[in-house]
């Protein structure tokens, strides 16, 4: 069974008035870090608490050690999910403003927890919700003391130095969420160096998406991966991108298109330029 779930606004609508329902926003902006918090505020899905990316969905950089986004303290996340109210058998709804790379990122945070039922992301995200007039709200739920507990999954984590070491295995398939330019080489507006991983397919996320914001059918998504899957095992899959986040994206459509949940490098670009004797290749 796929543990990548979508619904749709109507149907998240109908939900809204279940008392165990947990709504997640998760809207944040690269280049303006208190958007998310901010927009929240003004107006948001009624019953949404925010979850934001740099606070609670990563942990403290370390410069020269990690990456942009490392992943937060396994410990901190329960004590964050528990003070969003949210249990283990809760049903939670993510979202952020549409494409879905930071709701991606807290799906695949309760699925490294072990969380892996029960969890949506809603599909176009808030700007869906908005065209299709459903309300919104500036009001705060009350504060609700959830149970949650979890386990961090190491299977679901690819370290720097093991993918290192299999580079130059014929088997891997290493695919970067990244734009193509930035996969080229061509420009860099985040990370000191621009390019990616040698060996590495460019497996853009938003490609995972209509013209309309939404996921493709999974029958897409199917012919999409399998296409940069060739012969390859699936299960020698990885999946990263510039700081450990849109990756997340790739990897709950696979998920969608029916492949079982693969490992992410969390670290991403971001980290693997921490260490300079790393290769980089630029171009196709």
């Amino acid at each position: 069974m796929s543990h990548a779930q979508l619904l749709s606004p109507a149907q998240l609508a109908e939900r809204l008035d279940q008392p165990e329902l947990r709504i997640l926003d998760c809207r944040f902006a690269l280049e303006d870090p208190a958007y998310g918090a901010r927009s929240y505020a003004e107006e948001h899905i009624p019953g949404a608490r925010f979850a934001d990316l740099e606070r609670d969905l990563s942990g403290p950089v370390q410069k020269g050690v990690t990456g942009r986004h490392p992943l937060p303290e396994p410990a901190l996340l329960v004590e964050r999910l528990r003070a969003w109210g949210i249990d283990n058998a809760s049903p939670v709804v993510l979202y952020d403003d549409g494409p879905g790379a930071f709701a991606a990122r807290a799906w695949w945070l309760l699925a490294w927890l072990g969380k892996r039922d029960g969890v949506y992301l809603l599909d176009g995200g808030l700007n869906a919700w908005r065209a299709a007039g459903l309300p919104l709200s500036a009001e705060q739920p009350a504060p609700a003391a959830g149970t949650f507990q979890g386990q961090p999954d190491p299977d679901l984590l690819v370290e720097a130095q093991h993918l290192l070491a299999r580079l130059g295995d014929v088997r891997l398939t290493l695919l970067d969420a990244r734009a193509l330019p930035r996969f080229r080489g061509e420009v860099e507006p985040l990370d000191p160096v621009a390019g990616h991983i040698p060996g590495a397919r460019c497996a853009p996320f938003t490609d995972n998406l209509g013209a309309d914001g939404r996921f493709l059918p999974a029958g897409q998504l199917r012919e999409r991966f399998a296409a940069f899957l060739g012969e390859r095992p699936v299960e020698q899959l990885v999946a990263y991108c510039g700081s450990g986040v849109t990756a997340c994206h790739n990897l709950f459509a696979l998920s969608l298109a029916g492949y079982p949940l693969a490992p992410l490098y969390a670290g991403s670009w971001s980290e693997w330029l921490t260490d300079r004797s790393r290769p980089v290749a630029t171009g196709d």
